[in-house]
């Protein structure tokens, strides 16, 4: 087994670790991670690495992201999306709610999406995967715990309204009107997609969670790219260390050969173009760098050093596929240092 990046499209009702532990059973190999957690109703853009180019995964991490998603209007659930529980509602919420969804226009729901566009401080969801005191705050709001999450300051750069839809649904105290937004929304890392829907619905004084929600973009990563491996979710039963039968979903790719699957795989160094500058190294300075040497040189920012060439029979290859020596940073004014470096390729 080699090392790449492999974009994986990945399916409702499982979980980011999941696709890893799937990606980990084709491959035969431990050495799997993935940059950017995805929620189990999320489907969409999973970058997996494996080998030495899961190296690559924390400078992929921080790209911006585009999402298509629906944003309910006219209810609140737990978790801010469709896997929780409703937000209850007394006789007089209910039918005051009701009143203003009715009365709320197209051009309050695009106004009420611009004040959600720019620069904005946001409070992650009380369900997210962030961290309180070492501890993740959904595991915290599962046990019942207070989850008090600081405001961040996050980017949305497109909030484009794709579509508004009209409908009642069932509730507690009869039909409920609520109204589904379609949206692409393009956002910087860090960004919750579930805690723009709550503030959305929150800002019009009706409530909101998220129905769907679909990565289409990590940075240069596409949903659209024909190398994407496609997965599945299936039911998986199992016997735990209590004895107990337990049955959950997991992720099954759908490329179940290793060969084929590392087909599919984009090399340390396409992977690092996609992800970052690059600059050009020769065979003398990729030796420098290999072994934890400088290099002449000057960059602003985290930069892929690719060589065309190996310089040595020990990184010999068959054609002339370009190998991602090392990651390099400022050293000194001129010179540069190798951060990662990457010795399969």
């Amino acid at each position: 087994m080699g090392s790449g990046l492999l974009v994986v499209d990945k399916p409702q009702g499982v979980t980011s670790h999941d696709v890893v532990a799937a990606v980990r059973r084709v491959l035969h190999t431990k050495h799997v991670g993935h940059a950017g957690t995805l929620d189990p109703m999320a489907t969409g853009v999973l970058v997996v690495g494996f080998g030495s180019a899961t190296r690559l995964l924390n400078y992929i991490v921080g790209s911006d992201k585009t999402y298509e998603t629906t944003i309910r209007l006219g209810r609140s659930t737990t978790t801010d999306d469709a896997d929780g529980e409703f937000l209850p509602l007394s006789v007089g919420e209910y039918t005051t709610t009701a009143d203003v969804v009715r009365l709320i226009s197209d051009d309050d729901i695009r106004a009420a999406a611009s004040r959600q566009t720019g620069d904005i401080m946001q409070v992650p969801s009380s369900y997210s995967a962030k961290k309180i005191h070492g501890q993740k705050a959904y595991d915290m709001a599962r046990n019942g715990e207070d989850v008090k999450l600081a405001p961040r300051e996050v980017t949305i750069s497109e909030f484009t309204i794709l579509g508004i839809a009209r409908h009642e649904v069932d509730a507690a105290y009869g039909p409920m009107p609520v109204i589904d937004v379609d949206a692409r929304i393009t956002c910087s890392t860090g960004t919750y997609i579930r805690a723009i829907g709550r503030d959305m619905g929150a800002d019009l004084g009706i409530g909101g969670y998220l129905t769907r929600l679909r990565r289409v973009r990590v940075g240069s990563f596409d949903a659209g790219d024909p190398m994407v491996v496609t997965a599945h979710a299936e039911p998986h039963t199992f016997v735990n260390r209590a004895g107990e039968r337990i049955t959950h979903q997991r992720a099954v790719l759908d490329i179940d050969d290793p060969e084929a699957l590392q087909s599919k795989a984009l090399t340390p160094a396409q992977g690092a173009q996609r992800a970052m500058p690059v600059m050009q190294v020769t065979p003398a300075q990729a030796e420098f760098l290999v072994h934890g040497r400088f290099i002449d040189g000057v960059v602003h920012e985290p930069t892929a050093a690719i060589c065309h060439v190996s310089p040595s029979m020990s990184h010999a290859h068959d054609g002339m596929e370009d190998w991602l020596v090392a990651i390099v940073e400022r050293g000194s004014r001129t010179q540069l240092k190798p951060s990662v470096v990457f010795i399969d390729h």
